[in-house]
């Protein structure tokens, strides 16, 4: 390992006791080289859990996904030449790290998508809304960029200085779409594996396991894509 592919997994929580030592033992076994947890203020054991298996750990109890996100990036270490980013949840399949490094490490891609619709999927391992969404937000970028991704999926990976440079503001569940369209916008170059998805081991899910709260994340999506999409715009013609 050499400084320029040293890889720092940024992984939100709440309330993930059961899953949180697996996914930090399973990062740390399939390709990173260090593990930022960064937990919303469990009330169970999710913390000591992941600093026993090997994970730093960062409160952040103010809510919010994007938040969360952000405070683990600024928290990264300075080695850092990768970023990659998955759920605390288990649900993950953590065996297709390396599919998502490989083609950032090959100087391939500089930001890599992994696709839970393409993957090989367990039964109940995704809520219909989740799937629908997917292929909604894949056929909007597709019309508005040309980008070619079919998943919102968390569970993806980035040059740390191609992250940098995007500009990423999102502090809510809007993050995910934010910056599969900035990755289009920006032109860089981007690659989508399939990696399939297993259900949540453990724990509650913070949006697809209720019908309120998922159609809450759905209009925040939206309304982040067009809010986003007219931005984008007017920076690109001034740019221009």
């Amino acid at each position: 390992m050499t400084a320029a592919s040293f890889v720092t997994a940024v992984v939100p929580c709440l309330d993930e006791e059961t899953a949180i030592g697996g996914v930090v033992a399973g990062l740390l076994a399939n390709g990173a080289d260090a593990v930022l947890v960064i937990d919303g203020g469990s009330r169970d054991a999710t913390r000591e859990r992941a600093a026993a298996a090997g994970g730093r750990v960062i409160l952040e109890r103010r809510r919010g996904y994007g938040r969360a996100i952000q405070t683990g990036i600024a928290a990264l270490p300075p080695e850092t030449a990768i970023v990659l980013f998955v759920d605390g949840d288990g649900s993950d399949r953590l065996d297709r790290v390396p599919a998502l490094l490989d083609p950032i490490r090959a100087g391939q891609a500089d930001f890599v998508q992994g696709s839970r619709i393409r993957g090989d999927r367990e039964p109940d391992a995704m809520s219909p809304q989740q799937i629908v969404a997917g292929h909604l937000a894949g056929w909007l970028l597709r019309l508005t960029y040309g980008a070619r991704f079919t998943d919102m999926s968390p569970y993806r990976a980035i040059r740390r200085d191609a992250l940098e440079r995007l500009g990423m503001r999102d502090e809510t569940y809007g993050w995910n779409v934010e910056m599969l369209m900035r990755a289009a916008a920006a032109g860089l170059r981007c690659a989508e594996v399939a990696v399939g998805q297993r259900p949540r081991q453990g724990g509650a899910s913070k949006v697809s396991g209720d019908w309120r709260v998922g159609m809450r994340a759905a209009w925040v999506i939206g309304t982040t894509f067009l809010r986003l999409a007219r931005a984008l715009s007017r920076e690109g013609r001034r740019s221009g």
